[in-house]
Protein backbone atom coordinates (compact mmCIF):
# COMPACT_ATOMS: atom_id res chain seq x y z
CA UNK A 1 0.00 0.00 0.00
CA UNK A 2 1.11 3.33 -1.00
CA UNK A 3 2.11 5.81 1.76
CA UNK A 4 -0.60 8.10 0.27
CA UNK A 5 -2.92 5.79 0.43
CA UNK A 6 -2.65 5.15 4.58
CA UNK A 7 -1.96 8.41 5.22
CA UNK A 8 -5.70 9.33 3.90
CA UNK A 9 -6.87 6.25 5.33
CA UNK A 10 -5.73 7.09 8.66
CA UNK A 11 -6.62 10.81 8.63
CA UNK A 12 -10.61 8.91 7.63
CA UNK A 13 -9.80 7.02 10.97
CA UNK A 14 -8.95 10.03 13.03
CA UNK A 15 -12.13 12.21 12.05
CA UNK A 16 -13.97 9.68 14.23
CA UNK A 17 -11.85 9.64 16.92
CA UNK A 18 -13.73 11.90 20.32
CA UNK A 19 -10.53 13.19 21.06
CA UNK A 20 -7.63 13.76 19.72
CA UNK A 21 -4.95 10.47 20.23
CA UNK A 22 -2.14 10.53 22.11
CA UNK A 23 1.33 9.08 20.05
CA UNK A 24 0.53 5.57 21.00
CA UNK A 25 -2.44 5.90 19.98
CA UNK A 26 -1.73 6.81 16.60
CA UNK A 27 1.08 5.03 16.12
CA UNK A 28 -1.42 1.76 16.64
CA UNK A 29 -3.70 2.95 14.05
CA UNK A 30 -1.23 3.24 11.44
CA UNK A 31 0.04 0.09 11.88
CA UNK A 32 -3.63 -1.55 11.85
CA UNK A 33 -4.06 0.22 7.89
CA UNK A 34 -0.57 -1.00 7.32
CA UNK A 35 -0.50 -4.00 8.04
CA UNK A 36 3.36 -3.97 7.23
CA UNK A 37 5.38 -1.02 7.90
CA UNK A 38 8.81 -0.17 9.15
CA UNK A 39 8.95 1.71 12.83
CA UNK A 40 10.75 4.34 10.39
CA UNK A 41 7.48 4.11 8.27
CA UNK A 42 5.31 4.94 11.25
CA UNK A 43 7.53 8.13 12.12
CA UNK A 44 7.69 9.48 8.31
CA UNK A 45 3.46 9.07 8.85
CA UNK A 46 3.30 10.65 12.27
CA UNK A 47 5.44 13.19 10.78
CA UNK A 48 3.12 13.94 7.76
CA UNK A 49 0.23 14.38 9.94
CA UNK A 50 1.82 16.89 12.27
CA UNK A 51 2.76 18.45 8.98
CA UNK A 52 -0.69 18.39 7.75
CA UNK A 53 -2.47 19.39 10.97
CA UNK A 54 -0.31 21.87 12.90
CA UNK A 55 2.49 22.89 10.27
CA UNK A 56 2.64 23.54 6.68
CA UNK A 57 2.40 20.76 4.70
CA UNK A 58 4.60 19.62 2.52
CA UNK A 59 6.63 22.78 3.12
CA UNK A 60 7.59 21.86 5.84
CA UNK A 61 10.41 20.30 4.03
CA UNK A 62 11.52 23.78 2.35
CA UNK A 63 11.36 25.67 5.81
CA UNK A 64 13.81 23.58 7.56
CA UNK A 65 16.48 24.78 5.96
CA UNK A 66 17.22 28.19 7.75
CA UNK A 67 18.46 29.68 5.38
CA UNK A 68 15.51 29.94 3.61
CA UNK A 69 13.38 33.42 3.33
CA UNK A 70 10.96 32.75 1.11
CA UNK A 71 8.44 30.00 -0.54
CA UNK A 72 5.94 30.96 -3.43
CA UNK A 73 3.75 28.16 -4.66
CA UNK A 74 2.26 29.26 -7.81
CA UNK A 75 -0.14 26.30 -7.99
CA UNK A 76 0.21 22.68 -7.16
CA UNK A 77 2.90 21.65 -9.75
CA UNK A 78 5.19 25.19 -8.98
CA UNK A 79 6.86 25.95 -6.08
CA UNK A 80 9.41 28.46 -5.68
CA UNK A 81 12.12 28.51 -2.87
CA UNK A 82 14.44 31.69 -1.73
CA UNK A 83 17.22 30.32 0.11
CA UNK A 84 19.71 33.35 -0.26
CA UNK A 85 20.03 33.46 -4.50
CA UNK A 86 16.86 34.50 -5.52
CA UNK A 87 13.70 32.64 -6.20
CA UNK A 88 15.11 28.93 -7.35
CA UNK A 89 12.08 26.40 -8.85
CA UNK A 90 11.85 23.26 -6.15
CA UNK A 91 11.17 19.98 -6.55
CA UNK A 92 9.07 19.72 -4.16
CA UNK A 93 4.61 19.40 -5.93
CA UNK A 94 1.12 19.31 -4.13
CA UNK A 95 -1.22 16.08 -5.12
CA UNK A 96 -3.76 18.82 -6.79
CA UNK A 97 -5.48 22.12 -6.64
CA UNK A 98 -7.55 21.05 -4.04
CA UNK A 99 -4.49 20.37 -1.99
CA UNK A 100 -2.93 23.59 -2.01
CA UNK A 101 -6.22 25.35 -1.48
CA UNK A 102 -6.83 22.97 1.84
CA UNK A 103 -3.48 24.22 2.62
CA UNK A 104 -4.27 28.06 1.91
CA UNK A 105 -7.62 27.53 3.87
CA UNK A 106 -5.96 26.30 6.97
CA UNK A 107 -2.72 28.94 7.19
CA UNK A 108 -5.93 31.68 6.89
CA UNK A 109 -8.11 29.83 9.95
CA UNK A 110 -4.96 29.29 12.18
CA UNK A 111 -4.21 33.67 11.85
CA UNK A 112 -7.80 33.78 12.33
CA UNK A 113 -8.43 34.96 8.48
CA UNK A 114 -11.30 34.22 6.07
CA UNK A 115 -10.63 32.42 2.66
CA UNK A 116 -12.82 31.24 0.46
CA UNK A 117 -14.90 32.34 -3.01
CA UNK A 118 -16.89 34.76 -1.28
CA UNK A 119 -12.80 36.24 0.34
CA UNK A 120 -10.51 34.62 -2.44
CA UNK A 121 -7.31 36.58 -0.91
CA UNK A 122 -5.96 37.34 2.65
CA UNK A 123 -3.01 38.03 4.60
CA UNK A 124 -1.57 37.49 7.95
CA UNK A 125 1.26 35.63 10.08
CA UNK A 126 1.27 32.13 11.30
CA UNK A 127 3.78 32.17 14.61
CA UNK A 128 5.81 28.27 14.38
CA UNK A 129 6.45 26.07 17.33
CA UNK A 130 10.09 27.08 17.09
CA UNK A 131 9.54 31.09 17.50
CA UNK A 132 9.54 32.42 14.44
CA UNK A 133 6.87 34.10 12.37
CA UNK A 134 5.77 33.57 8.52
CA UNK A 135 4.13 36.12 6.64
CA UNK A 136 1.22 34.65 5.26
CA UNK A 137 -0.80 35.59 1.69
CA UNK A 138 -2.85 33.50 -0.47
CA UNK A 139 -4.76 34.14 -3.28
CA UNK A 140 -7.66 31.26 -4.88
CA UNK A 141 -8.27 30.26 -8.02
CA UNK A 142 -9.65 31.01 -9.96
CA UNK A 143 -8.45 34.65 -9.44
CA UNK A 144 -5.46 33.58 -9.64
CA UNK A 145 -4.52 31.97 -13.06
CA UNK A 146 -2.20 29.16 -12.22
CA UNK A 147 -3.66 27.99 -9.37
CA UNK A 148 -4.16 28.81 -5.78
CA UNK A 149 -1.23 30.82 -4.72
CA UNK A 150 0.50 31.39 -1.52
CA UNK A 151 3.05 33.20 -0.16
CA UNK A 152 5.27 32.63 2.73
CA UNK A 153 8.31 35.22 4.18
CA UNK A 154 10.04 34.03 7.01
CA UNK A 155 10.47 36.41 9.49
CA UNK A 156 13.52 36.31 11.69
CA UNK A 157 14.09 38.52 14.25
CA UNK A 158 16.94 40.89 13.74
CA UNK A 159 19.85 40.96 16.57
CA UNK A 160 22.88 41.44 14.73
CA UNK A 161 25.56 44.03 15.75
CA UNK A 162 27.53 46.54 13.41
CA UNK A 163 30.74 44.08 14.57
CA UNK A 164 28.90 40.65 13.20
CA UNK A 165 27.62 42.89 9.83
CA UNK A 166 30.96 43.70 9.40
CA UNK A 167 32.63 39.82 9.82
CA UNK A 168 29.77 39.03 7.10
CA UNK A 169 31.44 41.44 4.84
CA UNK A 170 28.18 43.83 4.46
CA UNK A 171 30.64 46.78 5.26
CA UNK A 172 33.57 47.40 6.57
CA UNK A 173 35.50 48.73 9.73
CA UNK A 174 35.48 52.55 8.38
CA UNK A 175 31.58 52.45 7.59
CA UNK A 176 31.20 51.22 10.76
CA UNK A 177 32.51 53.90 12.36
CA UNK A 178 30.45 56.56 10.37
CA UNK A 179 27.60 54.60 10.90
CA UNK A 180 28.72 54.86 14.88
CA UNK A 181 28.74 58.75 14.22
CA UNK A 182 25.32 58.71 13.15
CA UNK A 183 23.60 57.27 15.98
CA UNK A 184 25.78 59.14 18.66
CA UNK A 185 25.17 61.98 17.23
CA UNK A 186 21.86 61.55 17.55
CA UNK A 187 21.11 62.22 13.99
CA UNK A 188 17.39 60.90 12.64
CA UNK A 189 18.29 58.35 9.35
CA UNK A 190 16.17 55.73 7.26
CA UNK A 191 17.15 52.64 5.10
CA UNK A 192 16.29 51.94 2.41
CA UNK A 193 16.38 49.06 0.06
CA UNK A 194 14.33 46.68 -1.91
CA UNK A 195 12.87 43.75 -0.84
CA UNK A 196 15.06 41.06 1.07
CA UNK A 197 18.13 43.86 0.98
CA UNK A 198 18.46 43.81 5.04
CA UNK A 199 16.96 46.68 5.63
CA UNK A 200 15.29 45.88 9.15
CA UNK A 201 19.47 43.40 10.33
CA UNK A 202 20.54 46.79 9.57
CA UNK A 203 18.08 48.83 11.44
CA UNK A 204 18.48 46.73 14.29
CA UNK A 205 22.30 46.14 14.72
CA UNK A 206 22.20 50.41 14.91
CA UNK A 207 19.74 50.53 17.44
CA UNK A 208 22.31 48.82 19.35
CA UNK A 209 24.38 51.05 19.22
CA UNK A 210 21.99 53.64 21.21
CA UNK A 211 23.47 54.97 24.71
CA UNK A 212 21.91 52.14 27.00
CA UNK A 213 20.11 54.88 29.27
CA UNK A 214 18.01 55.66 26.57
CA UNK A 215 14.64 54.45 25.48
CA UNK A 216 13.85 53.04 22.18
CA UNK A 217 9.94 52.42 21.12
CA UNK A 218 9.91 50.43 17.98
CA UNK A 219 7.26 50.40 16.29
CA UNK A 220 6.21 47.08 13.81
CA UNK A 221 3.38 45.25 12.13
CA UNK A 222 5.12 42.49 13.29
CA UNK A 223 8.55 41.83 15.74
CA UNK A 224 11.60 41.60 13.79
CA UNK A 225 13.34 44.44 15.62
CA UNK A 226 15.30 42.60 18.69
CA UNK A 227 18.11 44.88 19.14
CA UNK A 228 21.16 44.37 21.93
CA UNK A 229 19.74 47.32 24.11
CA UNK A 230 18.44 47.05 27.72
CA UNK A 231 15.93 49.26 27.15
CA UNK A 232 13.93 48.52 23.76
CA UNK A 233 9.58 48.74 23.87
CA UNK A 234 8.05 46.83 21.03
CA UNK A 235 4.81 47.76 20.00
CA UNK A 236 2.91 45.76 17.28
CA UNK A 237 0.30 46.75 15.41
CA UNK A 238 -3.29 44.33 14.98
CA UNK A 239 -5.57 43.75 12.18
CA UNK A 240 -9.45 43.97 12.26
CA UNK A 241 -11.37 41.01 13.72
CA UNK A 242 -14.05 38.98 11.28
CA UNK A 243 -16.72 41.81 12.55
CA UNK A 244 -14.26 44.99 10.72
CA UNK A 245 -13.69 45.70 14.17
CA UNK A 246 -10.43 46.09 16.39
CA UNK A 247 -7.84 47.13 14.18
CA UNK A 248 -5.02 49.19 15.33
CA UNK A 249 -2.74 50.38 12.44
CA UNK A 250 0.93 51.82 12.74
CA UNK A 251 -0.29 55.13 12.68
CA UNK A 252 -2.30 54.87 16.21
CA UNK A 253 1.02 53.39 17.65
CA UNK A 254 2.82 55.95 16.47
CA UNK A 255 0.45 58.59 18.19
CA UNK A 256 0.30 56.59 21.27
CA UNK A 257 4.53 56.19 21.26
CA UNK A 258 4.62 60.17 21.85
CA UNK A 259 3.24 59.46 25.54
CA UNK A 260 5.66 56.67 26.76
CA UNK A 261 8.41 58.91 26.87
CA UNK A 262 10.58 57.93 24.17
CA UNK A 263 14.11 58.91 23.63
CA UNK A 264 13.70 57.49 20.20
CA UNK A 265 10.89 56.45 17.96
CA UNK A 266 11.91 53.85 15.60
CA UNK A 267 8.95 52.47 12.47
CA UNK A 268 10.14 49.05 11.37
CA UNK A 269 8.80 49.75 7.70
CA UNK A 270 7.31 53.32 6.55
CA UNK A 271 4.71 52.67 4.20
CA UNK A 272 1.39 54.49 4.56
CA UNK A 273 -0.05 57.00 6.52
CA UNK A 274 1.78 56.72 9.69
CA UNK A 275 4.57 58.71 7.96
CA UNK A 276 2.58 62.51 8.86
CA UNK A 277 2.64 61.40 12.32
CA UNK A 278 6.73 60.24 12.60
CA UNK A 279 7.85 63.16 10.60
CA UNK A 280 5.73 65.38 13.45
CA UNK A 281 7.08 63.74 15.94
CA UNK A 282 10.61 63.99 14.63
CA UNK A 283 10.00 67.58 14.43
CA UNK A 284 8.60 68.16 17.94
CA UNK A 285 11.84 67.43 19.48
CA UNK A 286 12.16 63.58 19.21
CA UNK A 287 15.49 63.70 17.22
CA UNK A 288 17.75 60.42 16.45
CA UNK A 289 14.51 58.53 15.09
CA UNK A 290 14.55 55.52 12.15
CA UNK A 291 13.21 53.51 9.99
CA UNK A 292 13.22 51.53 6.95
CA UNK A 293 11.67 52.64 3.28
CA UNK A 294 11.03 49.90 0.49
CA UNK A 295 13.30 51.73 -2.42
CA UNK A 296 15.38 51.15 -4.71
CA UNK A 297 17.77 53.62 -4.57
CA UNK A 298 18.34 56.67 -2.92
CA UNK A 299 17.19 58.95 -5.74
CA UNK A 300 13.87 57.91 -5.27
CA UNK A 301 13.24 58.37 -1.55
CA UNK A 302 11.96 62.00 -1.58
CA UNK A 303 9.28 60.79 -4.03
CA UNK A 304 8.64 57.67 -1.84
CA UNK A 305 8.20 60.17 0.74
CA UNK A 306 5.56 62.36 -1.23
CA UNK A 307 3.10 59.58 -2.03
CA UNK A 308 3.14 58.53 1.57
CA UNK A 309 2.24 61.82 2.70
CA UNK A 310 -0.36 62.21 0.06
CA UNK A 311 -2.19 59.34 1.44
CA UNK A 312 -2.42 60.73 4.94
CA UNK A 313 -3.48 64.37 3.64
CA UNK A 314 -0.33 65.99 3.49
CA UNK A 315 0.57 67.64 0.54
CA UNK A 316 3.79 68.14 -1.55
CA UNK A 317 5.17 71.18 0.06
CA UNK A 318 4.03 70.51 3.36
CA UNK A 319 5.73 67.13 3.15
CA UNK A 320 9.43 68.31 1.94
CA UNK A 321 9.02 71.25 4.85
CA UNK A 322 8.68 68.46 7.22
CA UNK A 323 11.01 66.08 5.70
CA UNK A 324 13.93 68.68 5.52
CA UNK A 325 13.86 68.94 9.14
CA UNK A 326 13.19 65.44 10.61
CA UNK A 327 15.60 63.29 8.21
CA UNK A 328 19.04 63.77 8.19
CA UNK A 329 20.43 61.07 6.58
CA UNK A 330 19.68 58.05 4.11
CA UNK A 331 21.66 54.43 3.98
CA UNK A 332 21.57 52.12 1.22
CA UNK A 333 21.32 48.45 1.34
CA UNK A 334 21.22 45.56 -1.60
CA UNK A 335 21.33 42.04 -1.82
CA UNK A 336 24.54 41.31 -4.48
CA UNK A 337 23.70 38.55 -7.10
CA UNK A 338 25.50 35.52 -4.60
CA UNK A 339 23.04 36.68 -2.07
CA UNK A 340 25.89 38.60 0.35
CA UNK A 341 23.40 41.88 1.55
CA UNK A 342 25.99 44.76 1.91
CA UNK A 343 25.68 48.24 2.73
CA UNK A 344 25.45 50.10 -0.99
CA UNK A 345 25.39 54.02 -0.13
CA UNK A 346 25.50 57.02 2.58
CA UNK A 347 23.23 59.93 1.58
CA UNK A 348 21.96 63.09 3.24
CA UNK A 349 18.55 65.04 2.91
CA UNK A 350 19.28 68.53 1.87
CA UNK A 351 17.55 71.06 -0.09
CA UNK A 352 14.06 72.91 -0.08
CA UNK A 353 12.15 70.84 -2.26
CA UNK A 354 14.44 68.04 -0.60
CA UNK A 355 16.82 65.69 -2.57
CA UNK A 356 19.15 62.93 -1.70
CA UNK A 357 22.73 63.21 -2.40
CA UNK A 358 25.28 60.43 -2.49
CA UNK A 359 28.01 60.86 0.27
CA UNK A 360 29.62 57.30 0.20
CA UNK A 361 29.14 54.96 -2.65
CA UNK A 362 30.54 50.98 -2.07
CA UNK A 363 32.01 51.59 -5.95
CA UNK A 364 33.48 54.86 -6.23
CA UNK A 365 34.04 55.62 -2.27
CA UNK A 366 33.69 58.94 -0.82
CA UNK A 367 31.83 62.49 -1.99
CA UNK A 368 31.38 65.78 -1.05
CA UNK A 369 29.98 66.01 2.45
CA UNK A 370 31.01 62.36 3.82
CA UNK A 371 33.53 64.09 6.04
CA UNK A 372 30.75 65.43 8.14
CA UNK A 373 29.65 61.99 9.11
CA UNK A 374 32.99 61.05 10.35
CA UNK A 375 32.55 60.63 14.25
Amino acid sequence: MQQADILARVQRRLADEPVTPDPARLAALIREEAVVISDLGVLDIMRQLRDDTTGTGPLEALLADPAVTDICVNGPDAVYVDAGHGLQRSGLTFDSEAAVRRLAARLAASCGRRLDDAQPFCDGHVARADGTLLRFHAVLAPTAHAGTCISLRVLRTASATLDDLVARGALDGERAGVLRGVVEKRKAFVVVGGTGSGKTTLLSALLAEVDPAERIVAIEDTLELTPAHPHVVNLTTRAANAEGAGAIGIADLVRQSLRMRPDRIVVGEIRGAEVVDLLAALNTGHDGGAGTLHANSIEEVPARFEALAALGGLDRAGLHAQLAAAIDVVLVVKRRADGVRVLHQIGVLEGAPVRARVVWDAATGPADGYEELLP
